[in-house]
């Protein structure tokens, strides 16, 4: 066991978050302590994406006083895909994980996916056991995932659950683009269609306990709208995700993606 843990690959944690000073204290602190019980090179990143309210300055605290926290302050809210892509810039580490700054999700279970973690997987993505929000949240979180999942093609469980561990090597292929929520769906779609292999893990979803959903809810589900029809017209109808994948690859045969040696 003790060889074992010089072995460890090293972690990047991050948070996007965007007026989550009541919940972004305790989630920086439980992300910490539950890295250290899975590898000694780890790293925990605040995203601040131009929040109004106290989440920057508790940001820069927990950084002065913690020598594992880091910041990244967006002078603007960029929106949650602007966040999560300064989140994959500024990680460092060979495996990355993230969740979100409201609390919904308990960054101490990052552990079930550390533990499912293997050699032949490259992304461990969470499924929500229940989800536990209002119930008009439930009804347009259910119709959008079967929905997406057919429109795209997808063989994940949970296209939006926000609590996943990968290579971060995934993105020297994988590059995303959308500043929107729907980010997520962009990220698996092009994951998937780059041939990199995905397990799955039961995770917990807790009621929100401070602040407002920035994604489902119902005056931008129209705006969502249209972003999913554009994304699935470049990724399903134009397929340019592929097309610039091949166009940049060599003349010789291309190894598989997950393919490690």
């Amino acid at each position: 066991m003790p060889q074992a843990s010089t072995i460890r690959p090293g972690l990047s944690v991050f948070f996007p978050a965007y007026n989550d000073s009541g919940t972004i204290a305790s989630l920086v602190i439980a992300a910490i302590q539950a890295a250290r019980k899975l590898t000694s090179d780890f790293e925990v990143i605040v995203v601040n994406d131009g929040s109004i309210d106290g989440t920057a300055s508790i940001a820069d605290e927990l950084a002065r006083n913690y020598p594992e926290v880091k910041v990244v302050h967006h002078p603007r809210n960029r929106g949650y895909g602007g966040a999560l892509r300064s989140g994959f810039e500024a990680a460092t580490r060979d495996l990355v994980f993230y969740t979100d700054g409201d609390a919904q999700y308990d960054p101490s279970e990052m552990n079930v996916l550390w533990e499912r973690f293997a050699d032949d997987v490259d992304l461990v993505n969470g499924y929500k056991i229940s989800r536990s929000d209002p119930i008009h949240r439930i009804v347009i979180g259910r119709i959008y995932h079967h929905t997406v999942k057919r429109m795209f093609g997808l063989n994940v469980r949970d296209v939006d659950c926000d609590f996943r561990l990968m290579r971060r090597s995934i993105f020297d292929t994988v590059t995303l683009e959308k500043n929107s929520g729907v980010i997520c769906l962009e990220m698996m779609k092009k994951i998937q269609d780059a041939g990199f292999r995905v397990a799955e893990v039961p995770v917990h979803h807790y009621h929100r306990a401070f602040g407002r959903s920035q994604f489902f809810n119902v005056p931008r589900l129209w705006r969502t709208g249209l972003d999913v029809a554009r994304l699935w017209y470049d990724l399903v109808i134009r397929r340019t995700h592929l097309r610039a994948r091949l166009q940049a690859a060599p003349a010789e045969a291309v190894p598989h993606p997950g393919d490690h040696a």
